[in-house]
């Protein structure tokens, strides 16, 4: 049986499977797009990417620097340079594939994602950030510069 959208009064068929799945397909095929240009564009080399404004013009390390060069050497299988070049960006390409993989298990059962974040989960998620960008730019720090 149709479904029907309340604010347009439009009948909106249900989808199978495909249809489902098509938004999490999506967002994975970008997701690898990104990853696969970091791939090929080596963020090693001077003049591809824009520099950190932060870094340029306070000398701090911000929570993203190193990120590039992170995924580049996650492409490539070289993990140990991706946890040294900004191990929260790898912890978070892993979070990524969890939430992602539950997210398109759920959508093929007909069922919404169900990510709920509560005021304690964000605080936290935002502490994690603040400790690691403050730890990366003290002098004892130094291992998670990039």
């Amino acid at each position: 049986m149709p479904d029907v959208n309340a604010d347009s009064q439009h009948v909106v068929p249900r989808s199978g499977l495909l249809g489902r799945v098509a938004v999490p397909a999506g967002v994975l095929a970008a997701v690898a797009g990104a990853f696969a240009y970091v791939g090929t564009v080596d963020p090693n080399q001077p003049g591809h990417y824009p520099v950190c404004p932060l870094l340029r013009f306070t000398g701090i390390y911000c929570p993203g620097c190193g990120g590039l060069r992170s995924a580049h050497a996650f492409v490539h299988g070289d993990f140990a340079a991706a946890l040294q070049d900004n191990a929260l960006a790898v912890f978070a390409y892993l979070g990524f594939a969890v939430v992602w993989t539950i997210w398109v298990v759920r959508a093929a059962r007909g069922r919404p994602l169900g990510l709920n974040l509560g005021t304690a989960h964000l605080w936290t998620l935002g502490t994690l950030l603040l400790v690691f960008t403050v730890v990366r730019n003290l002098p004892f720090g130094g291992w998670l510069h990039p």
